[in-house]
């Protein structure tokens, strides 16, 4: 039984959510203690629970201590099993967190896994829904094929965004005997993870969003036209997407990403180098410092000289030990890539090398 400090440095959610998913892949229980204890409201949250729900269809796992507020967590893991599994969140508990417990192990399933979740899409302290799709996914494209579609948006506090993922893996752990088997098979044979060097700046992309309540307000033009006006000097093309949609929530956000090719006339889609950057709109706060503030976290990135931005970071880790021998130059090592980063090395004993003087994290194993 693998043990688990919910504590340690952040003492966050992640910590079970890494745990979540390594322990259904490496078919390995764990307990942990102590969750989300540096959180002012401690335990398990909803969102937890439906990570949790989600994998008892998808493996038949078992839980002790899955309750909201609950501390303590006993989770066994079964045999994972490709199907269809609809999840509602009920509320605006972020969708592209649930989905660091359950796609991982869905990667690698006997057979296909359709996912079909309802909750938050656009979210505080959570990806957005157009950043886990056209920053971090297409670095897993390699791994598994998986076609993301937003049908709906959710907006807090009411949520109700809907998503959809179709999941067709490419490596089956069925085929092996268990996992230390697949795992060296992945070390040997899969694609590694190498985000040293941005490269040429190609295009930048990205997506203004906003409750149709707001349309009138031109609330997802006035975004969209103050981020561009910031990244005009950068001399390439700049196409940010304007899209209202009907939601429970008024809400508005903006995501952007830079696209990055080793060569001028070729983006490698194999190797994808994008960075990324977003910001919520929220009620007395304008378009335009929205926007404004969207492009400037990206100029960060940018001008870092990195290939993986801080958050694409902390998210990727996971991916790096199953397949080994990968490197990744970030704009910051954060806290939140060391607590998770404790978390993988619990499962699989000492992994990872950071340089932190250099931003680098290597995954040796």
């Amino acid at each position: 039984m693998i043990e688990l400090d919910g504590s340690y440095l952040e003492g966050g959610g992640s910590i079970a959510r890494v745990a979540l998913a390594l322990s259904t892949i490496t078919q390995k229980p764990f307990e942990i203690a102590d969750i989300r204890k540096n959180r002012p409201q401690p335990g398990l949250k909803s969102q937890h629970l439906f990570c949790i729900k989600a994998l008892e269809k998808l493996c038949n796992a078992k839980a002790e201590g899955a309750y909201l507020g609950s501390t303590r967590l006993r989770y066994s893991p079964g045999k994972i099993e490709g199907k269809t599994i609809e999840i509602d969140i009920q509320t605006a508990g972020s969708i592209s967190l649930f989905l660091q417990s359950i796609l991982l192990p869905s990667m690698f399933a006997n057979k296909p896994v359709k996912l079909n979740i309802t909750g938050g899409t656009d979210g505080k302290w959570a990806a957005p829904i157009d950043y886990f799709k056209e920053v971090f996914l297409p670095q897993l494209q390699k791994y598994a094929s998986i076609e993301c579609r937003l049908l709906k948006r959710g907006y807090y506090p009411k949520g109700n965004g809907r998503v959809e993922l179709k999941i067709k893996p490419k490596y089956k752990i069925s085929d092996f005997n268990n996992f230390e088997e697949f795992h060296n098979y992945l070390k040997e044979n899969a694609p590694k993870i190498s985000l040293m060097e941005q490269g040429h700046l190609i295009q930048i992309k990205g997506i203004s969003h906003a409750s149709a309540d707001l349309q009138n307000a031109n609330v997802a033009e006035r975004q969209a036209k103050s981020a561009e006006i910031c990244l005009k000097n950068y001399g390439c093309p700049v196409n940010i997407q304007i899209e209202y949609n009907e939601a429970l929530s008024t809400g508005s956000g903006i995501t952007i990403w830079a696209i990055f090719s080793k060569n001028k006339d070729e983006i490698n889609i194999w190797n994808p180098i994008r960075l990324g950057a977003d910001a919520l709109g929220e009620r007395g706060k304008k378009a335009e410092i929205v926007g404004a503030e969207t492009a400037n976290n990206l100029i960060r990135e940018i001008e870092s000289k990195a290939a993986a931005d801080k958050h694409l970071a902390d998210q990727i880790l996971k991916f790096m030990v199953l397949v080994g021998n990968s490197a990744i130059r970030t704009s910051s090592i954060t806290s939140h890539a060391k607590t998770n980063i404790y978390a993988i090395e619990k499962f699989f004993g000492k992994t990872f090398e950071i340089n932190e003087e250099e931003n680098i994290i290597s995954a040796i194993n």
